[in-house]
């Protein structure tokens, strides 16, 4: 039986860092969004600045939460060919963070020309991201075992 406070063993594990890392970029893009929603609809400069940064750092934190699955990966599989739910998760992963970047580039664009103007691509966007992450954190539960049950 694992000690819960062996630090070893939960910093060394084959998969620990992942699962760890990729609750950050998740709770801030989803808290990102929900800021956005909540500056276009009160029409509150801070909230608008708070989805900003909280994009941004999603944006940041989704690169090695990427990095740790890809690690978890080769280590847990010894890199054999991904099939199934572990590809369907894999690539869902890439278009999640694809879709972290482009909000950062369209939030950045919709400022551009000195204006602020309120863009339905960028909800869209947004959206859609929101629907990813939550396809793709499902898929990473039954990966872990943690929907194994359902």
């Amino acid at each position: 039986m694992l000690n819960p406070f062996d630090l070893k063993s939960a910093l060394l594990a084959k998969h620990a860092q992942h699962v760890v890392l990729v609750h950050f970029p998740i709770a801030l893009y989803l808290s990102g969004t929900f800021f956005d929603f909540l500056a276009r609809a009160i029409r509150r400069p801070g909230f608008r600045e708070a989805a900003r940064w909280n994009f941004l750092a999603a944006a940041i934190m989704s690169l090695p939460s990427a990095a740790t699955g890809i690690l978890a990966w080769r280590w847990a599989l010894e890199g054999q060919h991904i099939k199934g739910i572990l590809r369907l998760h894999f690539l869902l992963a890439f278009a999640v963070v694809l879709g972290m970047w482009m909000t950062l580039w369209l939030r950045s664009h919709r400022n551009s020309g000195g204006k602020e103007r309120d863009s339905g691509w960028q909800l869209a966007v947004e959206s859609t991201v929101c629907v990813l992450v939550a396809a793709t954190a499902h898929l990473g539960g039954f990966l872990s075992g943690v929907n194994a049950g359902l």
